[in-house]
């Protein structure tokens, strides 16, 4: 066999591997689109995103300066502000779309954090056997028993305030499900003979958890990561709504604990109160909905149902 032939197996190994991962993609697109809900879902995320993204290009920041407003304070809706003006004088429809930056970041960085300690706790906890497997468990139970929202204040209350510490504050203390679901499929995919095969030839537990068990358990993960954004979209409303948050920052959360401390809500000001509150709720629900068609396409044991 020449060097040339050689050569050009793994290539063509590589290109058949990428071929069928792009084949795979393209269906899980096929049968994600067939789902109507996700489909939604989807399409409305994609536009709050851009909103989110165009913020500085929509409503420049100095804009919302208190130093610089013009307009009266609790300003009903009208042309030049389409959701009215908050107790200083703001616009609220500006602040709503700099908060769902605020929101979508806190959301997306704490799940990331979230997700990276559920997997890993996870694999360990489904890979590895006596006490190692007991300790960890242990660790898992009471992070499931303990509400991670008490948890999530009482590091707020201890760190110094601010948005990482939000973000810090909601991802060590809402990993244990995905710990839960990512150690019961490793204990399915480590049950299956190409790992006893890959453990008679020589391969360690790194090479098994790195090799087999990560890129089988990621499609989970993935579905699994959507419906623990709305998650973490709520706790950081409610810590910001509680007043850990960062006051520097624009939130959905610290809307409504301005609306509720300047009495915005019992004095009829409701261009104040509904705009986040809804947003909170549409945001929240349209990650659900993609979660769910998700966890439908990518977990086996939800086709068919």
């Amino acid at each position: 066999m020449s060097a040339g032939t050689v050569g050009s197996a793994p290539r063509s190994g590589r290109a058949a591997v990428a071929a069928q991962r792009r084949a795979r993609a393209a269906e899980v697109w096929r049968e994600f689109a067939a789902t109507r809900s996700g489909l939604v879902g989807l399409v409305l995320l994609a536009a709050v995103f851009a909103v989110a993204l165009l913020a500085p290009v929509l409503v420049p920041l100095e804009t919302l300066d208190v130093t610089r407003l013009t307009a009266a304070s609790n300003e009903p809706p009208s042309a030049a502000h389409l959701l009215g003006t908050d107790p200083s004088g703001r616009d609220v429809l500006g602040m709503l779309v700099w908060g769902a930056r605020v929101s979508l970041l806190v959301g997306f960085a704490a799940t990331a954090v979230s997700m990276v300690i559920g997997t890993l706790v996870g694999m360990a906890a489904g890979h590895f056997t006596g006490l190692t497997q007991a300790v960890i468990m242990r660790v898992v139970d009471f992070f499931l028993v303990v509400p991670s929202l008490v948890l999530a204040i009482v590091l707020s209350s201890v760190l110094s305030r601010g948005l990482w510490t939000i973000v810090i504050a909601i991802g060590v203390t809402s990993w244990a499900s995905t710990a839960r679901v990512v150690r019961s499929q490793t204990l399915s995919i480590e049950a299956r003979p190409y790992i006893e095969r890959a453990r008679a030839l020589g391969g360690g537990d790194g090479h098994i958890l790195g090799r087999h068990v990560l890129p089988a358990v990621l499609p989970l993960v993935l579905a699994n990561t959507t419906l623990t954004v709305g998650s973490a979209v709520i706790a950081e409303s409610t810590l910001s709504f509680l007043g850990l948050g960062d006051p520097t920052q624009f939130s959905w959360g610290s809307m409504l604990k301005s609306a509720l401390d300047t009495g915005a809500a019992t004095a009829g000001f409701w261009w104040f109160v509904l705009p986040p509150g809804l947003a909170i709720v549409v945001v929240v629900l349209c990650f659900t909905l993609v979660g769910r068609a998700l966890e439908s396409v990518l977990n086996p044991t939800l086709r068919g149902r």
